[in-house]
């Protein structure tokens, strides 16, 4: 039996592109976007009583991750990108209906419009539904995940002065804390794994409407190099 859904709103997010997402929501608290709620449930009936809730699952679609083909095995990140799980161990973007879910922070209500924050949701997002999130049925305080226990291990992030010039000059214009967005995500590393990255190599990534770009001074360890408008 085949089912179809649509979406009920797009995320305008800071995430321009793949690259420099956190993997998980919450690991960046900095990230932020906005769920723009197409008809007819851009009303105000639609998100009613919303506002008395702090966070929300969100369910979408990895719309730029659809396959035709099933994936049964998938090599997470977190393993290093060289160890293959069953797909149903593992939260990969491969999935067999393309959904996913993250439970973000809920800023701000208005009708039409869900102001969020802490997200993990590439721009242009299809979100298909939203669902309060209930502290005493969600939270489960003894479970347990051996694939991965722990949040990711961060590594430094430093500055080129001219870099951190750029970063407050441009959160400044865009309202946004640009600065923090960009220690948070590039401390958890978005590098594949297996990559040993020489000093000279450069990393770039879009965030709002400017590229980041970073390197490798040392294993272990980021330096932001430059911050331009896109």
């Amino acid at each position: 039996m085949q089912h179809s859904v649509c979406a009920v709103g797009f995320v305008r997010s800071c995430f321009k592109e793949k690259f420099a997402i956190p993997r998980q929501p919450h690991l960046a608290p900095a990230a932020r976007g906005v769920l723009e709620l197409v008809p007819p449930y851009d009303n105000g009936d639609a998100v009613a009583g919303l506002e008395q809730v702090s966070h929300v699952w969100l369910l979408f679609l990895f719309h730029q991750a659809l396959e035709d083909k099933p994936r049964l095995k998938v090599r997470p990140p977190r393993l290093g990108g060289n160890q293959s799980i069953g797909v149903f161990a593992s939260r990969s973007t491969h999935r067999p209906n393309g959904i996913g879910q993250s439970v973000v922070k809920l800023d701000k209500v208005e009708a039409g419009r869900l102001w969020l924050s802490g997200i993990d949701l590439l721009d242009g997002t299809p979100v298909i539904d939203i669902k309060p999130y209930v502290p005493y049925a969600d939270r489960q305080d003894s479970a347990v995940n051996a694939i991965a226990d722990a949040a990711p291990e961060l590594i430094p992030v430093d500055w080129t002065p001219a870099a951190l010039l750029q970063a407050r000059e441009h959160g400044q214009r865009l309202d946004q804390p640009l600065v923090e967005l960009v220690e948070q995500c590039l401390a958890q590393d978005p590098r594949p794994a297996y990559q040993k990255p020489e000093p000279e190599r450069r990393y770039g990534a879009r965030l709002w409407d400017v590229d980041v770009r970073w390197h490798y001074p040392e294993p272990g360890r980021i330096r932001v190099l430059e911050i331009t408008l896109g």
